[in-house]
């Protein structure tokens, strides 16, 4: 809809004259029989809420607002709502909100990631159900970001994504920690008895000090940073404290780019391309990004008509390869979002990746990726060297996050090799531990009985796609007590779920295909058979004959209750539906009937 030839509110009653039903309040009308009754009556109630007939003429920019008190991550949810509407008015346009599925990692059971599907359909239905000429999804926690970009993808009107930005770090005995890396680092230490229940009780008031979302490289920063990298948010919309006022001037320009998004049909299924995704799998790797993505990006791809199929998890290792880890973060280096941000941030960043992007790639804006890096100005002072790495002085030479395969995960896993803690274990093979699901891995971790050595390679099965169901970040598998006594830090650990992108560790994850598939050869590992995990040679090996295999295989198929045939089939509600929709890890864990392809 063009700003200065908005059309004459009077022609709306006008029965003479056919509606134009694909703008502002006109689009998606309700199926009462009578176009222009539709219309009337659509007028007359939203009239009740204040509106003249002048604002109802302008382009509609809808907002998702995720604000919930279950979601800290989204507390500032409010302020950007505000800064946003004041830079859509400004720009001609009706700004109006609407809320959606809010997700927060540490309030939602069994797991968030059981949730993103439904948020992800819940964005899209809303989005193509309203009248809206363009939408700003606000998300920020870990799942909310994924599930809104499938969703927008899906329904193909201009969107663009906010994100409520990374809280500031704390501060314990004059060290700065931060959620959620220091989490777990200082919990592991409590574990082993290497600190007392005080200094644990003073750590949790400092871990999360601000509003935000996690302040390392976690999977909200992660997947930040790759939507920044597709084209769709400011630059620096990816690292500005959620508490700032960057943060607000943020929201306002996304306002402002909704408004031009609408005059210039720019939809994302028309913006992304192929080159768009291969530039945000180069970010995932040159920061030391959440394994979480992998899936995330997988599922998002496969939303995309003309992208579906043609980047698969191989291509993740593929641009690994050939990509340095730059950027000086915990879990994989040592530094906070907000150093990332005083350095520069995205623009640094992609200046010093050039060499390795697509510049010719779309944005929301309408200019190239080039052409936003160019008009950035420079970020090379010492500082930003120190935090984003020059390519001849990277963090990790390549492959922060590699693919593994073999006849344990055929359909593929992967490691994030870059957060290892030790690197011997990169190349380990060692007899198995089993722990057929998470409550038997909390009955037996710490049983002074366990037949565990360091050397042991740590096996949780049962928290897959359909396993769990949801797929949980339980993947990092705690050191058992007796050895983290013994000053034990890190153990190769495999499992068939996630683990949280602020986590490190030697963990191999989304084995694929999950324990609970009738076929799985990780569904048949047993106490004591002989893993390989050889990271250089993209290796993740189950030391059994053939034969074997293949008969434990075929007795465990028996046992019908074990296999998916029935486990999922006559469960109610959107369980139910979950098992029997989702798809495996190598796929992005999505409904396969929400897939551009449709279900198979």
């Amino acid at each position: 809809m063009s700003l200065s030839n908005r059309a004459d509110p009077l022609e709306d009653y006008d029965l003479s004259r056919p509606l134009n039903t694909k703008v502002g309040l006109r689009q998606g009308l309700t199926s009462y029989g009578d176009a222009h009754f539709s219309l009337f009556l659509r007028k007359a109630f939203i009239k009740a809420a204040g509106y003249g007939e002048d604002a109802l003429t302008r382009p509609v920019i809808g907002i998702i607002n995720t604000h919930s008190g279950f979601n800290p991550c989204h507390a500032n949810v409010p302020q950007l709502i505000e800064a946003v509407k004041r830079g859509v008015q400004l720009s001609g346009g009706l700004p109006i909100e609407f809320p959606t599925i809010s997700l927060h990692e540490s309030f939602a059971s069994p797991t968030s990631m059981y949730l993103r599907n439904l948020m992800s359909m819940d964005t899209e239905e809303m989005i193509k159900a309203q009248p809206l000429d363009a939408c700003i999804m606000i998300g920020g926690c870990d799942k909310t970001v994924p599930a809104q970009l499938m969703g927008g993808i899906s329904a193909n009107k201009p969107v663009l994504p906010l994100v409520t930005g990374p809280m500031m770090p704390g501060s314990h005995r004059g060290t700065r920690i931060g959620a959620c890396t220091d989490c777990r680092n200082n919990w592991a230490a409590y574990r082993a008895g290497l600190m007392d229940i005080e200094d644990i009780a003073a750590i949790n008031d400092e871990l999360a000090p601000t509003v935000g979302t996690c302040g390392v490289m976690g999977t909200a920063s992660t997947m930040a940073c790759v939507t920044a990298a597709l084209g769709l948010m400011p630059l620096r919309g990816a690292s500005a404290p959620a508490v700032s006022a960057t943060r607000l001037r943020v929201a306002e320009e996304t306002g402002k780019n909704a408004v031009s998004a609408v005059s210039d049909k720019h939809r994302p299924q028309q913006i992304l391309t192929k080159e768009s995704f291969l530039n945000a799998i180069t970010v995932l790797q040159a920061i030391g990004g959440s394994t979480n993505a992998v899936v995330h990006l997988l599922a998002i791809i496969n939303r995309h008509p003309t992208v579906a199929g043609t980047i698969t998890l191989d291509t993740f290792d593929e641009i690994g390869r050939k990509t340095p880890l730059l950027v000086d973060l915990k879990p994989s280096g040592e530094s906070y979002m907000t150093d990332f941000h005083n350095a520069g941030g995205m623009t640094a960043l992609l200046q010093t990746l050039r060499p390795l992007l697509y510049l010719s790639a779309q944005t929301i804006t309408g200019q190239t990726l080039g052409e936003i890096i160019d008009s950035s100005g420079t970020h090379d002072f010492p500082y930003s060297r120190e935090i984003i790495r020059p390519l001849s002085n990277p963090l990790y030479p390549c492959s922060s996050i590699v693919v593994l395969r073999g006849n344990l995960a055929p359909g593929g896993a992967v490691i994030k090799a870059s957060a290892s803690k030790d690197r011997r274990l990169l190349n380990h093979a060692g007899p198995a531990v089993v722990f057929s699901d998470t409550s038997d891995l909390a009955l037996r971790i710490d049983d002074p009985d366990l037949p565990v050595t360091a050397e042991s390679v740590l096996v949780l099965k049962g928290i897959g796609p359909i396993g769990h169901p949801g797929m949980p970040e339980a993947g990092l598998i705690p050191i058992p007590r007796k050895l983290g006594a013994l000053g034990v830090e890190d153990m190769l650990r495999v499992s068939d779920g996630r683990m949280s992108g602020t986590a490190g560790g030697t963990i191999v994850l989304h084995i694929s295909p999950e324990s609970v598939v009738a076929d799985s050869v990780f569904g048949i590992v047993q106490d004591g058979d002989i893993i390989r995990c050889d990271v250089e040679g993209r290796i993740i090996q189950l030391d059994l004959p053939d034969e074997e295999i293949a008969r434990r295989i075929a007795e465990r198929a028996s046992e019908k209750e074990k296999s998916t045939e029935g486990h999922t089939r006559k469960k109610r509600g959107y369980r139910g539906l979950y098992e029997r929709s989702v798809n495996q890890a190598e796929y992005g864990v999505d409904f396969d009937f929400l897939t551009a392809a449709g279900p198979s």
